[in-house]
Parts: structure tokens; sequence; C-alpha cells
């Protein structure tokens, strides 16, 4: 049975011969009353704010929680970020490569006709230089030949 403040001011006890001051008795009752009731409030202050303690708890931990969970959904976008980057860094590599193969290929490729084009240009020389003696010659045995002739017959001027 819980006793109340009411309970304590309304009690009332039997007399007897030589039993207690009434003033005294009902001093006292109306200072426990008083006690208790204060009691009762600090406690129902306390229960009210255990209550608001719990609830911002709850909230705490929901908020941790969540934090965690970002947490770690963010490392993982970090980890697929970081793995996306590196395939993409691989492929980048991988392309470049392949392109400075085809511009060596095509710079040997280059070097290779521009080697050919000398050999032919050399040829093309050796040719003119011939047909060049062969034209000089020729012309040599033709001067020659008229000099031959204007020998043989005298200036008739």
């Amino acid at each position: 049975m819980r006793i109340t403040p009411l309970d304590i001011q309304q009690k009332q006890f039997s007399t007897r011969f030589r039993g207690f001051d009434m003033e005294e008795v009902d001093s006292f009752l109306e200072l426990i009353r008083e006690e208790m009731e204060e009691l009762l409030r600090d406690n129902a202050n306390l229960r009210e704010e255990s209550r608001r303690f719990e609830k911002q708890l709850k909230e705490y931990k929901n908020i941790e929680t969540t934090l965690k969970d970002t947490l770690i959904s963010t490392q993982q976008m970090a980890e697929q970020f970081r793995a996306t980057a590196k395939k993409e860094a691989d492929l980048l590599r991988k392309e470049a490569e392949m392109k400075a193969e085809e511009i060596l290929r095509d710079a040997q490729d280059k070097v290779v006709k521009v080697h050919e084009d000398i050999i032919d240009l050399k040829g093309v020389r050796r040719h003119f230089k011939e047909e060049l003696r062969r034209l000089i010659e020729s012309h040599l045995s033709m001067m020659k030949f008229d000099k031959e002739r204007e020998e043989e017959i005298p200036d008739e001027v």
C-alpha cells in the first residue's frame, strides 16, 4: 500500500490517556507530508528526466547506427571509385601503349619507305650519271668527228 501526502495529512490517531501531544504529532505529520510531497515531485521529475534521457539515448543510438551505415557505405563507394579509377587508368595505359606501338610501327614503315626512296634515288642518280656520261661521250665523239672532218676539208672562206 502506497502512502500519499494526503493520507499522512488525514491520518487520525486515537487518543488515550496520557497519549501523544496532538499538536506535536500534527506538526510532525505536516512536516512528513511536505517532505513526502517534495520527494514525490523530485521522483516524478527524475522519472521524466530519465524518460527524456532514454529517448535522447535512443535517438543518439539511431544517429550512431546511421553514421556507421553511412561510413560503411562511404568506404564501399570509395573502394568502388578506387577500383574503377584503377581499371580506367589501366585501360588508358593500355590504349596509350597500343597507340605508341602504332606510332612506332608507322615511323618504322616511314623509315623503310624513306630508305627505299633513297635507294631508288641512288639508282636514278646512277642512271642519270650514266646517261649524262653517254650523252657527253656522244657529244665528244661528235665533236671529235666534226674536228676530224674539219681537218680533212680545208677552210674555204
